[in-house]
């Protein structure tokens, strides 16, 4: 039943973001280089929000690609960015520290 009235509404099934992180997901923190300094996974990649577009080159367009920052807001807002540019797979993992969980 809730799988009936998620497709109604038209919400998309739950993304397990640690099975993505275990398969070799990239994971760009869109925070400043201060809060990225202060803190954050350590396998992940700093590309400050408003960055220049041509920072996320180093990744190919089908990689698949977590954004994180403090809260869920700018990484939001960097998926809608990244996927505009044609990346396929994008995902918001919300704060940096939520999501650090999934790392070892």
């Amino acid at each position: 039943m809730i799988a009936t009235i998620r497709r109604l509404l038209g919400l998309k099934p739950a993304v397990d973001l640690g099975k993505l992180i275990a398969e070799g997901a990239k994971i760009i923190d869109v925070r400043s280089p201060g809060e990225f300094a202060g803190g954050h996974i350590k396998s992940s990649v700093n590309i400050p929000l408003g960055s220049p577009e041509k920072s996320f080159s180093k990744f190919k367009k089908d990689d698949v690609i977590i954004t994180c920052c403090a809260s869920g807001m700018r990484s939001a807002s960097a998926k809608s960015i990244l996927k505009s540019k044609g990346y396929t797979q994008v995902y918001n993992g919300g704060s940096w520290q939520s999501l650090k969980k999934y790392v070892q």
